[in-house]
C-alpha cells in the first residue's frame, strides 16, 4: 500500500519526467513536502488534448468516482491494480483516467519492539524522482478532482516490510499508460513494468507518525549507518498491517 509520500522535486525534474507543453506549467513551481497524506491535494500528470501532450493537474489524494454523491468514507487514496479495471468504484478512471502521481519516495511502517509503529523511508538509489501509476477523477457534482495510486502484491525488498506495494512505473510505460488507444487489457500489463525492486530504505523518526509533520528532516536515516539496499539476510521486525484500513 501506500499511505504517506513525500514530494520535494524541483521544477526542472518534473519537466525532465514529463512531457509537460502546455504554457501554464512553463513557470510554475512547488513547495517540498515530506510527509503528504491522503486527502490532501497532490499533483498528476495526466493526457491532455493533442496538441497539449501531457497535462499536469491537481486534486484530492482520495479518489472520488463520477457518479458519488458524497466523498466515499471507505479508503479511496490505493486502488489494488488487480481489481481496479473491474471494480465498479475504480473501473472508468482505469479506462479513460489514467495517471502519473510525481514523488521521490514513501513511507511504511513495521511494529517495534514496544509495540509502537517504526517508519522506513524508501526511495530509488540516488532519490531520483518516479511517478507512481494512478487513476484520476472528476466529479462535477461535487466540484472535485481527485486521484488514487494503484498497488499490487509487494516484490523484494519491500515484502520485507509490507505485503502490498505502490506500483513505481518504469519510464518507458509512461506514454502507453496515459495513451487513450491503450486499452484495459493492456494497460494491466504494462503495471508489470514498474521499479519498484530497485528500491532502498531506511528507518526515519518516529515524527513522521504524526500526519501534521512537515519537517524536511522526515526523511532522515535515523542511523546515517542504515541507508541501504538491505542485505536479504537480515531479518527485519514484523511488518504492520494496513494502516489506514
Amino acid at each position: 500500500m501506500c499511505g504517506r509520500f513525500t514530494h520535494h522535486l524541483s521544477w526542472a525534474e518534473i519537466h525532465r519526467l514529463y512531457n509537460l507543453t502546455a504554457e501554464a506549467d512553463r513557470a510554475r513551481n512547488t513547495a517540498p513536502r515530506y510527509n503528504i497524506s491522503p486527502t490532501e491535494d497532490v499533483l498528476f500528470v495526466r493526457a491532455g488534448e493533442e496538441e497539449d501532450g501531457e497535462v499536469l493537474d491537481e486534486g484530492r489524494w482520495w479518489l472520488v468516482p463520477p457518479w458519488a454523491k458524497e466523498v466515499p468514507k471507505y479508503p479511496m487514496f490505493n486502488a489494488r491494480a488487480e481489481t481496479a479495471a473491474t471494480k465498479p468504484a475504480f473501473r472508468e478512471a482505469f479506462r479513460t483516467g489514467r495517471c502519473l502521481i510525481p514523488a521521490d519516495g514513501y513511507f511504511e511502517w513495521t511494529k517495534g519492539e514496544d509495540g509502537g509503529r517504526d517508519p522506513w523511508y524508501l526511495h530509488l538509489p540516488g532519490g531520483r524522482p518516479f511517478s507512481f501509476a494512478g487513476l484520476w477523477a472528476r466529479n462535477e457534482r461535487l466540484g472535485l478532482t481527485s486521484c488514487t495510486i494503484l498497488t499490487a502484491p509487494s516484490v523484494a525488498p519491500i515484502d520485507r516490510l509490507h505485503h502490498r506495494m505502490p506500483v513505481i512505473l518504469a519510464p518507458d510505460a509512461y506514454t502507453e499508460w496515459l495513451s487513450s488507444d491503450t486499452g484495459a487489457e493492456a494497460a494491466s500489463a504494462l503495471l508489470a513494468r514498474h521499479l519498484d525492486g530497485e528500491l532502498a530504505f531506511h528507518r526515519v523518526s518516529r515524527r513522521v507518525n504524526a500526519t501534521r509533520y512537515e519537517g524536511a528532516d522526515a526523511i532522515a536515516p535515523l542511523d546515517e549507518a542504515a541507508e541501504q539496499t538491505p542485505d536479504p539476510e537480515e531479518k527485519l521486525p514484523p511488518r504492520q498491517g494496513d494502516l489506514f484500513g
